[in-house]
């Protein structure tokens, strides 16, 4: 195992570790970047969940370090059915550059993570598929729609998010959020 990786290891998925201080080194190292990316689909559930968490951290600032990896974040990592993964891809998967037929990909990968057990992984998902429609306004109907229904038939914080959302798409206003900044209130990461 890479060294950068093996600051991730140990303990259990209730911390995050020393992911900040590696999305801090990797931000500024697109080899180590790369090394964690990979991290992503290893066999430890703990160096997965970190290394998403400091992959997306690390692409808040440089969303350009995605861009290299990203048929990887919509084939191999799309694949990886931990919620902690799921949650950091959907947030990563709006700063990419994506191609009409990736977009697609993206909006389908996104669409399926609607039906995940986890809130997290659902309210990240809803969050991503709005930053996409706003980006592309043929997105924008059918994004509406499956948000409305999502408000009207979630969880608590699904709804909360949808609400919010609702809002921002039809306005078509972009906000912020669309590069990675825009503070999703109360949630933990």
């Amino acid at each position: 195992m890479h060294p950068i990786l093996k600051r991730l290891a140990g303990g259990d998925r209730r911390s995050i570790g020393r992911s900040d201080d590696v999305a801090r080194d990797i931000s500024r190292a697109p080899d180590l970047f790369a090394v964690v990316v990979d991290g992503m689909a290893v066999g430890d559930p703990v160096v997965r969940m970190r290394a998403a968490d400091a992959v997306e951290k690390a692409s808040r600032t440089r969303p350009q370090l995605l861009q290299p990896h990203k048929r990887r974040f919509l084939k191999d990592i799309a694949l990886v059915g931990q919620q902690e993964v799921r949650w950091h891809l959907a947030q990563v998967v709006p700063r990419l550059r994506l191609a009409s037929n990736e977009r697609r990909q993206a909006v389908a990968l996104l669409l399926s993570f609607l039906d995940d057990r986890s809130k997290i992984v659902q309210v990240n998902a809803m969050q991503a598929l709005a930053d996409l429609a706003l980006q592309d306004d043929r997105l924008r109907k059918s994004v509406i729609g499956r948000v409305e229904s999502l408000v009207a038939e979630g969880s608590p914080a699904v709804r909360a998010r949808g609400r919010k959302l609702l809002r921002v798409l039809r306005s078509g206003h972009l906000t912020s959020r669309c590069s990675g900044r825009w503070p999703r209130s109360g949630q933990r990461r």
